[in-house]
């Protein structure tokens, strides 16, 4: 007996939504389905603008970085000149190659599209070690290891 009125209440709780969810119209449906569409339009326009802004902010702190090398070099250089020819010559070779890996990572930022947040974060942590570890081998440079 419970079985057969918890059924029968089952199908007209069921019955009932059914009924009152027809109450809306086609249009009303349409709407509200357009106002989801718009406020997940802003919403992506708003993690785009966000994406771009972090894509500008990380190349011009980077772009920095590497003008603080190319400056950090030709001060080196110019330090070196009083240098003995043999000492001279392998300091001019080692900044040789520091100028160009600060170069190619100056070619390989400005070269970078926009082309997804993750492979924007993949390439922001392989920029970023590549950068440090120039900086490291710039500064094992300019350290005098003589005592």
């Amino acid at each position: 007996m419970k079985n057969a009125i918890n059924v029968a209440l089952a199908l007209t709780v069921a019955a009932s939504l059914s009924l009152i969810s027809c109450n809306t119209t086609p249009n009303e449906k349409v709407d509200a389905a357009q106002q989801k569409v718009d406020a997940a339009q802003v919403k992506l326009d708003e993690l785009n603008a966000s994406y771009e802004a972090d894509i500008t902010s990380y190349k011009q702190q980077n772009t920095e970085r590497i003008a603080a090398n190319e400056q950090s070099m030709a001060e080196f250089k110019s330090r070196i000149k009083s240098e003995k020819k043999s000492a001279k010559s392998d300091y001019n070779e080692r900044i040789a190659d520091l100028e160009k890996q600060n170069t190619d990572l100056k070619k390989t930022l400005d070269d970078y599209k926009a082309d997804g947040k993750e492979n924007w974060e993949a390439f922001k942590t392989e920029f970023s070690h590549d950068m440090d570890e120039l900086g490291n081998a710039f500064k094992d440079l300019t350290v005098n290891n003589t005592k």
